[in-house]
């Protein structure tokens, strides 16, 4: 008698909401994530779990950590490093440190967001290591990674100097940076910094190579890369009013490919999406059946206000699902809950929230019972269905 039952809702009509998909963009990146962060809604996924060599991108781990020891004491920012010889041997982008010195914490950690050092990576990591040796730390990474659910990561080096097994995907990298954006508010600026002199050594390396920073897009983070094995990458954040896209991309030929394809996808993640509002708490979505009840069905409402993430053209309505076992046996309690809301905007991922009952409803007297069960049998006993007693 109670079965699973599905009720397609035109949300044009039910939520006054119309929508229709965007168009999804053709990225040109190898493997791809991109992320509304208030929402948490996936704009965009290729090959996003696909574990690939980060280059310096993998540096947000390392700065993870660092900020993670500042904030609990165990480094302070005016605290000044040694620099080992193994820190000092790496080429590529670098501080230029040497052995001779020993420096801020505050000026390793902006060497290494606004000008990518290797070496300062080095230094933070043999501070750090449970052993005082970088691949030490390396291991630290990839545990502290997993517990942050990372798991398509693992850490070879602080620094993302090719080594075999030296591998994130898109998915994680996007995650990092969301999780630095909102555990160290007060670290984060620093991503934004475009440019970064220290001590004068190294006139040719003290600009922030994020392409998007002082485009007047709303970028303000995080970290570029590149390898001859990985191709160019980037981690970016933008904001635009209350509204935050994160991404990561990888796998572009030249750094200019990189600039376009980054600027390119966070215009298309703010013009195509816009946040609306699609329920209001108490709002009257659908009503079930009640079978023995005082009334013959109840409303159902949600539970609080809920706005997505959904695409921005008009013209064509947002369909939905609400699901529910039924008819529901009275008596049923005001805020019980009795069904789910299942949105589904095409392209994006579905959003479910829970349906309760709008008022209570009471099990129904003796002669409203035998009215509801003689109905049931005149009604199978006209389609043919009846067997035996109800």
């Amino acid at each position: 008698m109670f079965a699973h039952l599905r009720q397609t809702l035109a949300l044009c009509a039910a939520l006054a909401l119309f929508a229709m998909p965007a168009s999804a963009f053709d990225t040109q990146a190898r493997a791809a994530f991109v992320l509304d962060f208030s929402t948490g809604t996936v704009l965009l996924a290729k090959n996003a779990d696909e574990p690939l060599p980060p280059a310096s991108m993998s540096k947000l781990m390392t700065l993870y950590m660092a900020f993670e020891a500042v904030r609990d004491g165990r480094l302070q920012l005016d605290e000044r490093l040694p620099v080992s010889q193994h820190a000092m041997s790496y080429g590529g982008s670098t501080m230029f440190l040497d052995t001779t010195d020993r420096v801020r914490v505050d000026d390793l950690l902006r060497g290494i967001v606004v000008l990518s050092g290797n070496d300062a990576c080095a230094v933070i990591a043999e501070a750090l290591s449970p052993d005082g040796t970088e691949r030490g730390f390396a291991d630290l990474m990839t545990r502290r990674a997993q517990q942050m659910g990372m798991t398509n990561s693992t850490f070879k080096n602080s620094n993302g100097w090719p080594a075999d097994g030296h591998l994130m995907s898109m998915r994680d990298l996007t995650l990092l940076a969301s999780r630095l954006i909102r555990d160290f508010p007060d670290f984060y600026p620093m991503f934004a910094e475009q440019t970064f002199q220290f001590d004068g050594r190294a006139p040719q390396n003290v600009s922030n190579r994020n392409p998007l920073l002082g485009l007047g897009i709303g970028a303000d983070g995080l970290k570029t890369g590149h390898t001859q094995e990985a191709g160019y990458g980037l981690v970016g954040s933008a904001r635009q009013g209350e509204r935050r896209v994160i991404f990561a991309i990888t796998g572009l030929e030249t750094t200019r490919q990189r600039a376009e394809e980054s600027e390119a996808i966070v215009n298309w993640a703010f013009r195509q999406f816009a946040e609306k509002k699609v329920t209001t708490a108490g709002q009257r979505v659908a009503a079930a059946e009640v079978w023995m009840g005082a009334e013959d069905s109840v409303g159902l409402v949600t539970t609080e206000d809920t706005t997505l993430l959904l695409p921005i053209i008009p013209g064509a309505s947002l369909e939905a699902e609400v699901v529910y076992t039924g008819p529901l046996q009275a008596p049923i309690s005001k805020g019980q809950q009795l069904a789910e809301l299942i949105i589904r905007p095409e392209g994006l991922p579905e959003h479910r929230m829970p349906l309760v009952a709008e008022s209570d409803v009471a099990t129904g007297g003796f002669m409203s019972r035998m009215m509801t069960v003689s109905n049931a049998l005149l009604k199978r006993l006209g389609d043919g269905t009846a067997e035996g007693t109800m």
